[in-house]
């Protein structure tokens, strides 16, 4: 059996995120999933059509919010995109959650020895750019596993972000043994 490794990422909206995962997923089979994937599901039955301006996004952040107070829709998702990738033949799954507090909830949901949570970020868009939503602006209000700075063209980034996953898989088998 494949090592599976679950990584919570995060960071603000153009830092990369998505890129750098799909860089990765041409060298190991990656599966990446959002906490935002059923809201936006439901946003767009009603009326959203996709846009990522910060109106949208303070509205997606709001109503996710929403069903987090009422159902933990999130949360579950999130579980059972876990279980899928648990029984599947990936070795990656990335997992995009904002709020402090909702990836604690997730963490909590599958056990926190499954995975670590890495930040993203990038220069001149963390230090400039304010979405006007805590689930966007409040993402360094979290204590991350580790950090990655997306401060390079995507050839060198992409290389780096694939030695700072070797490294995160290295150190989760030897937890793995330890534990054993």
């Amino acid at each position: 059996m494949n090592q599976k490794t679950i990584i919570v990422i995060n960071g603000k909206g153009g830092t990369g995120k998505d890129t750098l995962c799909a860089s990765l997923a041409e060298v190991w089979p990656v599966m990446t999933v959002s906490a935002i994937d059923p809201i936006k599901e439901i946003a767009r039955q009603h009326g959203w059509m996709g846009e990522k301006d910060d109106r949208a996004r303070r509205f997606l952040a709001e109503l996710k919010q929403t069903f987090v107070n009422y159902n933990d829709l999130p949360t579950r998702y999130l579980r059972g995109k876990t279980e899928e990738f648990l029984s599947g033949d990936g070795e990656i799954l990335f997992v995009h959650i904002r709020e402090a507090d909702q990836i604690d909830a997730y963490k909590a949901a599958i056990l926190p020895a499954r995975c670590v949570t890495l930040l993203v970020t990038r220069g001149e868009i963390d230090k400039t750019h304010h979405y006007g939503n805590p689930a966007d602006d409040e993402v360094f209000n979290y204590s991350y596993d580790y950090v990655f700075e997306n401060d390079a063209p995507i050839e060198e980034s992409s290389k780096r972000f694939l030695a700072l996953i070797r490294k995160i898989r290295s150190a989760q088998e030897i937890r793995s043994h330890e534990r054993d």
